[in-house]
């Protein structure tokens, strides 16, 4: 297998480390190729008669069975455990769960232990050690022979240390023995360009107790806290627009590239199946949809990976490290509004294929904190290729506030919600079958029977019009009049 430059200098400078420390921590921009790099290094140690047996922990299922195919591939042995295996792939949930028998292991077999997304575990000690980053700390960093731990982002939003990674003692800065980022990845044709396009709106009413306000954009909107950011992810409107600019860009690429693909992230499980219908009523496409619910999640992961079926929905389950070299279209719908929760779902449309087309959209609403994210992935992208577009949709978006109703179930996927303590609820008209009863919420979207009404919602509203601005060395952002002093104000809070 010919490896890329970035994996060989890699593999050389852990082997070179390992002369002397058994860790090695590697940080390398999604996309990248990381699971190769570190399978690759496992054989070669196996090779110069270093170790024994591999063992890998991963953040999910579908990245932990893609390592052992990996692994599998370069050892030509299986990794499942079983006896003649070479070891086996599990995921962090598994650590607590481990018995006796493999950490045995560890006392009579040299161990080469794989960490993928290593931030997930926290701990410089078990004082400050979370559930995932203590077993390594106490059971596995001594008795391990050699350590990789890989990561796309190498921080952690609750500013906790990450296991088995070393800091400067003056700026606190995590040590990478190694760094491989978006810039040396897109100039070496590893990873393609990212090119996102921000949706807002310069019409915006919320009507609250019979009193109406205006905002002119959703930076407007959302710092008055009078509505939380799920209630604009959730609303029919704001999916349909987003739906429908996403949907005609993949269009656009197929017709270069049948097999593109595209990724919708949503909020929560029932948002995803509103997703999907909206998906199916407006714009007449089919779509997969994958959450927890999902018995058999991995394997429609694993079939979507290997079609040239459209759309996948999902809420977390493929936000990072799992491997769809044909997603070229992301539309961001999640309420997660994380630094890391964004550079990992950006990033898996970021894979480059030998598919005649290789552009990369995101799509998603103009929220601040994302719009900010968008500008420092776009400073990690080589001089005169990033682009950041901000765009305005084309419907009102009114929105009636009910502080009277309160309290909304959502059924999430593992992710944190974005929610007010006392949050008011936009009535946007009840959903009903035939019957006017809803016995089963999910399935009755799975089934299309619950019609999306459009007569009580958040107002984005109106005709636009648009024009392209040169902002701060960026190709083109566009936006309208109404909301540039909104964007002035912001970036210079920003930068």
């Amino acid at each position: 297998m010919k490896l890329r430059n970035w994996q060989s200098e890699c593999i050389n400078s852990a082997i070179s480390k390992y002369k002397s420390k058994k860790h090695f921590l590697a940080l390398a921009t999604p996309g990248a190729g990381k699971t190769v790099m570190a399978s690759v290094l496992a054989k070669i140690l196996y090779d110069r008669g270093e170790i024994d047996l591999v063992l890998c922990f991963s953040p999910s299922s579908i990245v932990a069975h893609d390592f052992s195919g990996a692994l599998s591939e370069q050892f030509e042995a299986h990794f499942d455990g079983n006896i003649g295996a070479m070891g086996n792939s599990y995921t962090y949930q598994a650590l607590s769960t481990l018995n006796s028998t493999v950490w045995r292991l560890f006392d009579k077999y040299r161990v080469f232990v794989i960490f993928d997304e290593i931030h997930h575990c926290a701990g410089s000690s078990v004082k400050d050690a979370n559930a995932w980053g203590k077993p390594i700390i106490t059971t596995i960093k001594e008795r391990a022979a050699f350590t990789i731990a890989v990561t796309g982002t190498a921080w952690r939003t609750d500013a906790l240390p990450i296991a088995l990674a070393d800091y400067c003692n003056e700026s606190g800065k995590i040590q990478c023995d190694y760094a491989y980022g978006l810039k040396e990845a897109i100039r070496d044709n590893v990873c393609r360009i990212p090119q996102v396009i921000a949706l807002d709106n310069d019409q915006i009413t919320v009507v609250e107790n019979g009193e109406t306000n205006y905002f002119t954009s959703f930076l407007d909107l959302l710092s008055q806290s009078i509505i939380p950011y799920s209630k604009i992810v959730t609303n029919p409107s704001v999916i349909e627009q987003l739906l429908n600019h996403s949907n005609t860009k993949l269009n656009e690429i197929r017709c270069f590239n049948k097999s593109a693909g595209g990724l919708i992230v949503a909020s929560s499980i029932p948002h995803a199946w509103k997703i999907e219908l909206i998906l199916k009523q407006t714009l007449g496409e089919s779509a997969i949809v994958v959450t927890s619910d999902e018995d058999n999640a991995n394997e429609l992961i694993t079939s979507f990976r290997h079609s040239q079926d459209k759309w996948i929905i999902s809420v977390g389950m493929i936000s990072e490290g799992t491997n769809i070299p044909r997603l070229q279209v992301c539309c961001y719908l999640s309420n997660v509004k994380t630094e890391m929760n964004y550079r990992q779902v950006s990033g898996r449309i970021l894979r480059i294929t030998d598919a005649p087309n290789q552009q990369a959209f995101l799509f998603m609403p103009a929220e601040p904190k994302l719009v900010e994210y968008a500008y420092r992935v776009a400073q990690d992208v080589p001089d005169g290729l990033a682009k950041v577009k901000l765009a305005q949709l084309d419907e009102e978006i009114i929105a009636e506030v009910d502080k009277a109703n309160q309290g909304e179930q959502i059924i999430s996927d593992g992710d944190p919600i974005d929610t007010f303590p006392d949050e008011p609820i936009i009535n946007i008209g009840d959903a009903k079958t035939d019957n006017d009863e809803i016995k089963d919420p999910i399935n009755e979207i799975k089934e299309g029977k619950i019609a999306i009404t459009t007569d009580k919602i958040i107002g984005i509203d109106g005709q636009f019009n648009h024009k392209e601005l040169e902002i701060d060395g960026f190709e083109h952002l566009v936006i309208s009049k109404q909301s540039m002093a909104q964007l002035n104000q912001y970036s210079a809070e920003v930068f």
